[in-house]
């Protein structure tokens, strides 16, 4: 069976998700399993290959191990004739390790103390992999499918069963070179952090499943002895580089500027810091979606100024001819050039604009009716009612209804 789609497949998705992986044969040294930056802080055997350490790897079997220094791995063998045929994948962690934790296992491996935060740096960017995460059930499905099998075979190994899979060198005596290993630990960060300003820039709200591993509690560096203020100096951080990704995909400083306020808020709110990894989410997941929703590339100068006229005062007067005057053009000329970038006349997108905040409004306060019309700028509440309705399918007493209704369950 040809499955080197599908194993390209997962390998894709290992890499996006930040975990490592590896495809060694039998006869390669152990050291090629380990990830070049736990590597760089702490070396390893070359002398012991992955027969000598795991014997035969057999098929229809899937290996869970867990090393000396408490990282996991998962690896199995590929079918096929080729000498490259075992795949391992890890390191990660089943559940968020603490500072102590980590201090602990480095007395215990003999790490010499300058080496302590650079190894604690790097357990702090492992992913956090539960047992009910969805990369097993992917990683499962995979293996049914090169296997041809739903009977698979699971094998659990320990560090009692390892050689001792480092060295008593680096960063256990002489040799540990400290900045070289800090900058490798650091580019990682950086990659990372890079990878999210790019997906926020082109709006890519579909990737937050693929950072959501990465999203935990252990990412924040952990700069100051306070956990609370290492969490909201790196949330600040990052609603500083995600506001500066959505100004770079093309939204209007004006919307920026109210999304990050608002996060800023909800930054200095935070009273622990057990909900930073939703937040995070939250954060990427909402400015992915301003890109989305207000984007701006793609239009004439003229074209942005008049949406900016728009949505910075809805409740204006907002006639084609005062907009047109504005921008010193003729109504007609706006009229054309407006419809033909957005697909809308000006009047089109000015109702669909004080209908979407008339919902944001119904939803959130206890406004009179005929008063969020006045906030959307329309003087006739029987009108705003008969629009309100042709638009969402309810009038604005029916949504009202329903939008605390399902905010209640």
């Amino acid at each position: 069976m040809n499955y080197e789609r599908e194993l390209s497949l997962l390998l894709d998705v290992l890499k996006k998700c930040h975990i490592h992986s590896a495809i060694l044969s039998p006869l390669d040294g152990i050291e090629a399993m380990i990830d070049p930056h736990l590597k760089s802080i702490l070396g390893s055997r070359s002398d012991v290959s992955v027969r000598q350490a795991f014997g035969n790897v057999e098929s229809n079997t899937k290996y869970k191990l867990t090393d000396e220094l408490g990282l996991r791995y998962i690896f199995l063998r590929l079918p096929g004739t080729s000498e490259k045929n075992i795949l391992f994948i890890g390191p990660y962690l089943s559940s968020p390790i603490s500072s102590a934790q980590i201090l602990e296992i480095g007395e215990r491996a003999g790490i010499v103390p300058n080496a302590q935060k650079i190894l604690g740096e790097f357990y702090f960017s492992l992913p956090v992999i539960t047992d009910s995460d969805r990369i097993f059930t992917l990683i499962d499905s995979f293996c049914e499918t090169v296997w041809q099998t739903s009977l698979i075979n699971t094998v659990e190994l320990n560090d009692n069963y390892l050689p001792i899979l480092y060295t008593e060198s680096t960063a256990k005596g002489e040799g540990f070179d400290e900045i070289a290993a800090g900058i490798k630990l650091m580019e990682t960060r950086y990659s990372f952090e890079n990878e999210l300003i790019r997906a926020v820039t082109l709006g890519q709200l579909h990737k937050e499943n693929l950072f959501s591993i990465a999203f935990n509690d252990q990412m924040f560096e952990k700069r100051t002895a306070d956990p609370l203020r290492n969490t909201k100096n790196y949330c600040i951080i990052m609603n500083t580089l995600l506001r500066k990704a959505a100004e770079n995909g093309g939204v209007h400083p004006i919307y920026v500027d109210r999304m990050s306020s608002k996060f800023a808020g909800k930054i200095e709110l935070m009273t622990d810091t057990k909900a930073s990894a939703a937040f995070m989410k939250e954060m990427f997941s909402s400015y992915c979606r301003l890109v989305q929703k207000h984007s701006m590339k793609q239009y004439s100068s003229l074209v942005k100024k008049t949406m900016l006229v728009i949505d910075t005062d809805i409740s204006a007067e907002l006639s084609l001819n005062t907009l047109a005057k504005k921008q010193g053009v003729s109504s007609g000329y706006l009229a054309t050039v407006f419809k033909k970038e957005t697909g809308k006349t000006v009047g089109e997108y000015i109702k669909d604009k004080r209908i979407d905040y008339a919902t944001y409004l119904l939803s959130t306060t206890h406004l009179q009716i005929q008063t969020v019309a006045l906030h959307c700028g329309i003087m006739d509440v029987q009108y705003f009612s008969k629009a309100f309705k042709k638009k969402t399918g309810k009038t604005p007493k029916e949504y009202r209804e329903d939008s605390r209704g399902s905010r209640k369950l």
